[in-house]
């Protein structure tokens, strides 16, 4: 996947969200050893120093651990990790009912739409 970062937020911020989302959507297993703040940094086009800073962020919800002689893993707590997933989805189907309304469309013509398209 590639980085897609921007000026309009924090840089820091962005890089929580897609580790919150690699590890959801189960690109990194619960347990799973995750690559080093450089690594990671270099892969991103960052500082490591902010790199290191969504690090802590993401220790600081548990959804990562830092282990003294494996580095840093994702949590084993799949009900964590499953309430994180649910969360994240919550805000995108919020979001996306958001921008339909704004086009005009009743909760109900957007329930028709996505039926349609499931058909397709």
């Amino acid at each position: 996947m590639s980085w897609k970062l921007n000026s309009d937020r924090p840089i820091y911020s962005q890089i929580v969200e897609r580790i919150q989302m690699q590890i959801v959507s189960g690109f990194y297993s619960p347990g799973s050893r995750l690559p080093s703040v450089r690594e990671l940094a270099t892969d991103a086009g960052v500082n490591p120093n902010t790199m290191q800073k969504a690090f802590a962020e993401l220790e600081r919800s548990g959804l990562i651990v830092t282990q003294r002689t494996s580095g840093r893993t994702v949590t084993e707590e799949t009900e964590m990790i499953e309430n994180i997933q649910k969360e994240l989805a919550t805000i995108q189907i919020k979001e996306f009912l958001e921008r339909m309304n704004e086009l005009g469309f009743k909760l109900n013509e957007t329930i028709a739409l996505l039926k349609e398209g499931d058909q397709l």
